[in-house]
């Protein structure tokens, strides 16, 4: 992004959203919001400071010849809507095929929270995971299923607390082997 606003120009913009409110931000309890509202974009869209096909640069090969599925499940992940900048919160679960190499598992929960810590939509970030993982391991198939509540559906329009939304991405075996993606949707049960 280019001419990125300063630290005090985002806290003026945050002053200005409390203004825009109604509300007073020289009021002692507001007095010190914009700082505290900064503060937390930085942690809340950290993911624009890393580059998740980095993250998966180290890899072992002395696997002992394994060639089946190995998944992590049930990654909890909160994200930030794009339309509404309101939290998406839920669960993911990754799984691939490994091709001659694995990658330490907590590298594909740090993908997935690179990803979550944009700007998303989830059916974008399932995919952008689920690509980054198959092209960077050139694996032999990658699962991404992702279920989340969305705060643009659960705190304003609809109002709808508990819906969530399923998005899945398959890629490579997993895309054509039926018998595998039946696999993957049982290891989640």
């Amino acid at each position: 992004m280019t001419n990125k606003p300063t630290l005090e120009e985002a806290k003026q913009a945050v002053r200005t959203l409390i203004q825009w409110t109604g509300d007073n931000p020289d009021r002692e309890g507001l007095v010190e919001t914009p700082d505290r509202v900064v503060r937390a974009y930085q942690e809340f869209f950290s993911g624009y400071n890393d580059d998740p096909r980095e993250v998966l640069g180290k890899t072992f090969e002395e696997i002992g010849g394994y060639d089946e599925m190995v998944m992590v499940r049930n990654i909890q992940l909160s994200s930030h809507c794009e339309h509404h900048m309101v939290p998406i919160v839920g669960v993911a679960h990754i799984a691939y095929l490994p091709n001659k190499r694995v990658v330490g598992l907590s590298k594909l929960v740090r993908v997935l929270e690179i990803y979550a810590k944009r700007l998303q939509v989830q059916e974008t970030m399932t995919a952008d995971v689920a690509n980054t993982i198959f092209d960077v391991l050139q694996a032999k198939g990658v699962a991404v299923q992702i279920i989340a509540e969305h705060g643009c559906m659960t705190t304003r329009g609809v109002n709808k607390i508990g819906s969530e939304t399923v998005t899945t991405t398959m890629l490579g075996d997993f895309k054509t082997d039926a018998s595998l993606r039946d696999q993957f949707f049982i290891s989640l049960k």
